[in-house]
């Protein structure tokens, strides 16, 4: 990736995108009858338009402005999913306890940030790569800790723990927080129209979904 600029897509403008995740799977049909199915990417990758989000001349301006900043799709920024952007539910707080990172061997300092689907041997761990550091909350055997006891790597995604407060084994490690997903626009070009006074569209905005 050519690089990464930590702004924020136009928050108003991304509360009116459509999209969600995209699988990829490999189907083949056997003389039996019967399928075989592999999944050939282990993460899911996510797919917007935030055309629909443009309401004023307002918006369009600014995603013009961001689109410009950005050079097109060269530079990748930050995304706030309308319809999943917490470790909880969308109407719900998060809490320390919201999602599992791990258990502690008394060595172990670093723990992925994930968010959990499903449950059991079939949940799916989604990686999070840009958290919202102000709403991160983490926990050890249930008991909140708080900086300088952990910090956040924003190069591997993960909750690296101080020396001298490691968890201990068997000690649960878990958090909570509002996360944003890294994206790049996903057309090198914006069609811009002014529907009425001081009214303007934008009829298709892309964003994919990237790996840092």
């Amino acid at each position: 990736m050519a690089s990464f600029h930590d702004e924020i897509f136009p928050l108003a403008v991304s509360f009116g995108a459509t999209g969600g995740p995209e699988r990829r799977n490999e189907i083949v049909s056997l003389t039996s009858g019967r399928e075989k199915r592999n999944l050939r990417l282990s993460q899911s990758r996510h797919h917007y338009d935030a055309g629909s989000g443009v309401k004023s001349l307002d918006d369009l301006h600014d995603v013009l402005s961001f689109f410009e900043a950005r050079r097109g799709s060269l530079h990748a920024f930050r995304f706030r999913d309308p319809f999943d952007m917490k470790s909880c539910r969308p109407g719900d707080q998060p809490t320390m306890l919201d999602q599992l990172l791990g258990s502690g061997d008394g060595t172990r300092a670093r723990f992925g940030l994930v968010k959990a689907y499903g449950s059991g041997v079939d949940a799916y761990k989604r990686l999070i790569a840009k958290p919202v550091l102000a709403s991160l909350r983490v926990a050890v055997a249930g008991i909140e800790r708080f900086s300088p006891v952990f910090s956040f790597d924003g190069a591997t995604g993960d909750v690296v723990f101080s020396p001298g407060s490691i968890p201990g084994t068997g000690a649960l490690v878990t958090a909570g927080f509002e996360f944003h997903v890294p994206v790049r626009f996903d057309v090198e070009r914006l069609s811009l129209s002014l529907t009425a006074f001081k009214a303007g569209q934008i009829p298709s905005i892309p964003l994919v979904e990237v790996r840092l």
